[in-house]
């Protein structure tokens, strides 16, 4: 389904007793890991709800439909995702699946570093994301229990810099909806789970504009023939801004993943110029 998100998901899921399964799987998400539960969900024979905002791209929100879930919608700006998800859950007796902060995610996210190292063999470090903390909390387990010299590097949005901030600070930080094309990267808050994991195993977070976003994305596309969304392009757009200090000469791997996006929108994005109402839409 287009991004690590589903390795979690299935792994969650997987992992649910026959009486859990009947009763069915409920997320919030704004796109991939709607996707990454509904897909499978399908696969599973588990009946799935995802609670999604009216702005999510519209890709995302056709993508999961197609794999079989049930959307919620609700307005960013007036309710609370997490909220109504929970509601829903109640209410059915069903599961709910954390989009990051949860063991069973982040192992499942894990596994996409583990075989980055497979194929790649020695890194000095690897580079990753960063929204709520899921793939850079696996990617540090999997990547430190192989070679605990292995420098972990997470990237944000400079309009979400919400993990930033809450390692500066040595405590959760909460911000309000970043406004960033990066729609992956909205989160507001780390994870519990995932924060103390990026305390102990990650060596540094940095941040991207948008524009770095979308030079990322330009050059994954002219250089390397890669159709990546704006949150997949963080890692890269970080490496080609030097961002990331001590690591010239080293081995470094990206993690970079994402490619959800809408045809008409991605080419926006690539242009020259982006008309007003596009850049968050």
């Amino acid at each position: 389904m287009g991004a690590f998100k589903f390795r979690g998901a299935y792994n969650f899921l997987a992992t649910l007793a026959p009486h859990e399964r009947r009763r069915g799987v409920v997320a919030f998400s704004s796109g991939n890991h709607a996707q990454g539960v509904a897909l499978a969900a399908r696969l599973l024979g588990i009946s799935a709800t995802i609670v999604m905002p009216t702005d999510a791209p519209a890709v995302k929100l056709t993508a999961t439909r197609e794999y079989g879930a049930e959307i919620v919608l609700y307005r960013r700006e007036e309710a609370n995702r997490e909220a109504i998800a929970r509601e829903i859950v109640q209410r059915r007796g069903a599961t709910l699946v954390p989009p990051f902060d949860d063991a069973r995610i982040v192992a499942g996210a894990g596994t996409a570093a583990l075989e980055l190292l497979e194929d790649a063999a020695a890194l000095d470090a690897i580079v990753v994301p960063l929204g709520g903390g899921g793939l850079i909390a696996g990617t540090a387990i999997a990547a430190h229990a192989l070679d605990e010299s292995i420098a972990i590097y997470g990237v944000e949005p400079q309009a979400g810099d919400d993990f930033a901030r809450s390692l500066q600070r040595g405590e959760r930080v909460t911000t309000a909806v970043p406004q960033t094309i990066a729609d992956g990267l909205q989160t507001t808050s780390p994870g519990e789970l995932t924060f103390a994991i990026a305390r102990e195993h990650v060596r540094a977070v940095v941040t991207v504009s948008d524009g770095e976003l979308r030079d990322a994305m330009r050059f994954a596309f002219a250089r390397m023939k890669l159709v990546v969304e704006p949150s997949g392009a963080a890692p890269l757009a970080a490496l080609l801004q030097g961002r990331i200090a001590g690591i010239a000469g080293k081995r470094v791997g990206a993690i970079v993943s994402g490619g959800n996006i809408d045809p008409a929108r991605y080419a926006r994005l690539l242009g020259d110029d982006v008309p007003a109402g596009d850049v968050f839409a």
